[in-house]
């Protein structure tokens, strides 16, 4: 099965669950209550599971990304920087990228992930 992304306007019982083990500090039932137009979260959907997710946050053409995680065991395999790419890509209209360096992988990971995502470093997070 292919690995997809997709936009999660809902959460299911399972999505719950998947997005727990993701972001195990996150409420679940405020997280989908702020789901919007200018909120949302994206996922990496495997095998009917959510491996990885991160949330946006669009002002105008302007995207600024926030808690860009992949579950543990599945990290090294592509699944970050193909969620990311596809969230730039299906948000075609966003000129301005910034990414929040607020993710769970060490500096020296999230710098190189980052700049191997076309992404540079600024004092707070990445630009692109």
């Amino acid at each position: 099965m292919k690995l997809t992304i997709l936009r999660l306007t809902t959460l299911s019982p399972q999505d719950q669950i998947d997005l727990g083990k993701i972001w195990p500090q996150e409420n679940m039932a405020a997280l989908e209550q702020s789901l919007s137009e200018n909120h949302r979260v994206y996922a990496a959907r495997f095998n009917a599971r959510l491996l990885g997710a991160l949330k946006l946050e669009i002002s105008g053409t302007q995207g600024k990304i926030s808690q860009l995680e992949v579950r543990e065991v599945t990290r090294r395999r592509g699944v970050g920087q193909y969620l990311l790419e596809e969230v730039l890509a299906q948000n075609a209209s966003i000129d301005h990228w910034w990414v929040a360096d607020n993710g769970s992988a060490s500096q020296g990971e999230r710098a190189a992930f980052m700049q191997a995502c076309g992404f540079r470093a600024q004092a707070d997070g990445w630009v692109k």
